[in-house]
């Protein structure tokens, strides 16, 4: 049994010199180690050995095993280190080469004047707020002084999901929302910016789905003045000091008086051509004194307060700004317009 120990212990540590992969050292770890290998099958026979043997041969079993084990983890190793400078080198990288261009993205331009919009009524103490896109036709219309029978609901198309809920037509509600939730607390002075749904037919300034910038300000002793002064600072810090604006009497149920806001174009500053259709303006929208009933909506005393507010689109802010001339290009996704942003 001494020389079968002998044997089994060289005849393994040349099969582990000579295996090269991890994989084979696993097997011949279970062929002379394991529960089935062959010092187990020989240590099987120790109960043929003299007992006065039998310590001396135990010794030279573990011998055997604690030789094979550490050649076993040697080779493993380095195999490792082995397969390791192969890896690095088949990996190696010239640091000297150029490196690979990626096209830099930016923010859309909707996107940009809208947070610039946000900073700019931020700075003036205003805070931003949101309201639900999918509205009742009580925040939508009724409390906007807009009853069921009332001809503006012509003017605004709307989609409706049942007879009481549609999708809103304007970010007009969040004032209602806004002065029921701060009633009686003054001065309120908000604006909210989200999208709103209208069934039009898509031309260059007009789409079924676009966006509003809404504005609300309430407390004693507000002005049209007022109203026109804030308006003239948001026109000025986001179109520039050479921008005019102007308020042209109109009529809207939320509002009593009402004014469009217009600014001088972009493209022919005032002298008129294709993007403003020949009358030097391009419109912002609709502007005005919150109407009484529209405060009393909101629970406000319109004997001791008034207010003012304004509903502007983000696409044509965003037109006026950058000179474009349709809506359209807005929504194209087209790579050669966004670069220009």
């Amino acid at each position: 049994m001494r020389e079968e120990l002998k044997r089994l212990k060289d005849e393994a540590l040349a099969a582990i010199e000579e295996t090269a992969t991890a994989a084979g050292l696993q097997d011949l770890r279970v062929r002379y180690l394991g529960k089935k290998g062959a010092l187990t099958g020989i240590l099987r026979g120790m109960g043929t050995v003299p007992a006065d043997e039998r310590p001396a041969l135990g010794q030279l079993a573990n011998e055997a095993r604690d030789a094979i084990e550490a050649r076993l983890t040697d080779r493993a190793a380095a195999l490792e280190s082995t397969e390791l400078d192969a890896r690095l080198g088949a990996e190696k990288v010239d640091l000297t080469l150029p490196g690979t261009w990626l096209p830099r993205g930016s923010e859309h331009p909707m996107s940009q004047v809208t947070e610039e919009v946000k900073a700019i009524f931020t700075n003036m103490g205003f805070q931003v707020v949101d309201g639900p896109e999918v509205e009742t036709d009580y925040y939508n219309f009724e409390a906007l002084n807009i009853p069921k029978d009332h001809p503006a609901r012509d003017t605004q198309d709307s989609f409706f999901i049942n007879p009481e809920i549609l999708l809103r037509t304007q970010t007009s509600p969040v004032q209602i929302r806004t002065m029921e939730k701060m009633t009686p607390r003054l001065p309120v002075r908000i604006i909210t910016i989200g999208r709103v749904y209208r069934r039009d037919e898509s031309d260059p300034t007009h789409g079924s789905v676009f966006h509003q910038l809404e504005g609300l300000v309430v407390d004693r002793g507000i002005t049209m003045g007022d109203l026109k002064g804030t308006l003239t600072l948001m026109a000025r810090s986001l179109f520039g000091e050479g921008v005019r604006i102007r308020l042209r009497p109109s009529y809207f149920p939320f509002t009593e008086p009402s004014a469009e806001t217009d600014v001088s174009c972009p493209v022919c500053d005032g002298a008129g051509c294709r993007v403003c259709k020949g009358s030097g303006w391009i419109e912002l929208g609709g502007s005005g004194m919150v109407h009484p009933r529209v405060l009393t909506a909101g629970g406000y005393d319109p004997e001791v307060v008034s207010g003012f507010a304004w509903g502007f689109g983000i696409e044509r802010m965003t037109m006026r700004k950058y000179g474009i001339e349709d809506l359209r290009h807005l929504y194209s996704n087209d790579v050669r317009f966004l670069r220009q942003f």
